[in-house]
């Protein structure tokens, strides 16, 4: 049975946070190339207002009761009062066991059924301010791209909800899904919850890019690299490298040097049988015990427990490694 996906267009919705769900969700499959999502757009009435055009809307609020993920889009003015039909179906689907997203300024719209009252949560940090005055209960984070408190899910604005969905698509199916999903989207898998909002990027010069540096140090993410191996790639001076490292990508290099060796765990531990201590060892880790305790800090459960869940042909872990030869270094 597939995993129903409600998404809410209210009057107002930006059409590009309705949208994002839709593709992200619509696009994703299963190992055996089955789809795993139903996306289902809900809203109060057939007919919503959505900037310069109107929409129609196939199911109305009844439908939200049943979900297995509620997702609420950003809208243009987040002052105005939510319906209590609205607020009284995203309550009922809450009840109901559903997990509960909101992207951008959707935020207002979930904080006021109550549901993020105590919780730490993300908008729009044009609108943060704002979300923070108005439901002083919610702890409200300016900085990160998206807020993931288990059931409920908070995104910035704009191109952080394809984060968070994208996020949500590795907690449901794993990496490899989450990457073919974004490749669909020709959209980046690097961007995790904890990076900045606001991104300064460098002048269009083809000698600032980073990218053939990004791709160095993944070829390279088994080896110990330090960040003055980082800066000497890249010809730079380790204080510039880091700079332009934050301009560029939102983080630092040692942050998004972790992330990318936990994705690469990801992968070897859903496409093959190696023992844990091998997958540590291929991934970077020199210490299992330090891979293990990353991996269950970035994904929430241990490497086993992941393997379990994503890996259907993992059932003899003694048995073929499934491991890359790892390349000869390369300066």
């Amino acid at each position: 049975m597939a995993h129903v996906v409600g998404v809410v267009a209210l009057d107002g919705v930006i059409p590009f946070d309705l949208s994002i769900p839709c593709e992200v969700f619509g696009r994703a499959v299963e190992a055996d190339g089955a789809p795993f999502y139903e996306v289902r757009v809900c809203g109060e009435s057939t007919e919503v207002r959505a900037r310069p055009f109107g929409l129609r809307v196939p199911y109305g609020l009844d439908a939200l009761p049943s979900v297995d993920t509620l997702v609420i889009p950003g809208i243009d003015d987040p002052t105005v009062a939510v319906a209590p039909a609205v607020l009284g179906a995203i309550r009922q689907a809450w009840g109901g066991g559903a997990r509960i997203a909101s992207i951008c300024s959707g935020a207002f719209v979930l904080a006021a059924t109550g549901l993020l009252d105590g919780r730490r949560a993300t908008t729009h940090w044009l609108g943060a301010g704002h979300l923070a005055e108005r439901y002083p209960t919610i702890d409200v984070d300016p900085n990160t791209l998206f807020v993931d408190e288990g059931r409920i899910i908070t995104s910035a604005g704009a191109s952080a909800g394809l984060d968070m969905c994208l996020h949500l698509v590795r907690r449901d199916l794993g990496q490899a899904a989450a990457a073919h999903a974004a490749r669909l989207a020709v959209a980046p898998l690097d961007r995790d919850g904890g990076q900045a909002q606001f991104i300064r990027h460098a002048p269009p010069r083809a000698s600032a890019s980073l990218a053939p540096v990004l791709e160095w140090i993944l070829e390279n993410i088994e080896r110990p690299l330090s960040i003055a191996a980082m800066a000497a790639r890249a010809g730079m001076s380790e204080r510039t490298f880091a700079r332009r490292f934050q301009e560029q990508t939102g983080t630092t290099p040692m942050r998004w040097f972790s992330s990318a060796r936990i994705r690469r765990g990801q992968e070897l531990l859903e496409s093959g049988r190696a023992p844990v201590d091998q997958v540590a060892l291929a991934s970077g880790f020199a210490s299992p015990v330090t891979f293990r305790s990353v991996f269950r800090k970035v994904t929430g459960i241990s490497p086993a427990a992941y393997r379990a869940r994503f890996n259907a042909n993992a059932s003899q872990p003694g048995e073929a490694c499934g491991l890359p030869r790892i390349p000869p270094f390369r300066s």
